[in-house]
């Protein structure tokens, strides 16, 4: 697949991180690469990156909704787990430059007023103290109050000083 973009490799990294369970929305891809790389690329970037991908037969629609692709998760297989991210691009872009697509696909046409959208839905849900989409939440001060109580009971340290014998 050639040429081969960052922005390719950062929108496989945001899916294989939001469509693990199911496929993912667009907010949700949006928020994925806002935590992988801490900012989004512009929605031209990300609408050509969405074109190339599909049309190289690595990104799938279905129902308004995208996966990646059998092809695209033995790209994205045995990513290192501790890489830092410029090291995990440089590896997905390394895999993407030797991916010899098998025929042709279907392109993902998305309008940049789509894609604006789902950053703006993103940017808000980060704002708002609703649904977080990929962070987990805070825990509260209620949390504790509904632990149970310790139990009573004499407590000594584990490895308490002994005296030596001379």
């Amino acid at each position: 697949m050639h040429p081969v973009h960052d922005v390719d490799a950062l929108l496989l990294l945001a899916l294989a991180l939001s469509s693990k369970r199911r496929p993912a929305e667009l907010a949700e891809i949006m928020a994925a690469a806002d935590l992988i790389q801490g900012s989004i690329p512009s929605e031209t970037k990300l609408g050509d990156a969405f074109h190339r991908l599909s049309t190289h037969g690595l990104i799938d629609e279905v129902d308004g909704r995208f996966t990646l692709t059998p092809d695209a998760q033995k790209i994205m297989a045995g990513q290192p787990r501790k890489a830092e991210t410029a090291e995990r691009i440089f590896s997905v872009r390394e895999k993407l430059s030797a991916y010899e697509p098998a025929g042709k696909h279907a392109p993902i046409v998305l309008t940049e007023e789509q894609l604006a959208q789902a950053i703006l839905t993103h940017r808000s849900a980060g704002q708002g103290a609703g649904k977080n989409m990929l962070v987990p939440k805070p825990k509260t001060a209620d949390d504790d109050t509904q632990r149970p109580a310790k139990r009573p009971g004499q407590w000594r340290r584990p490895f308490a000083s002994r005296k030596r014998k001379a």
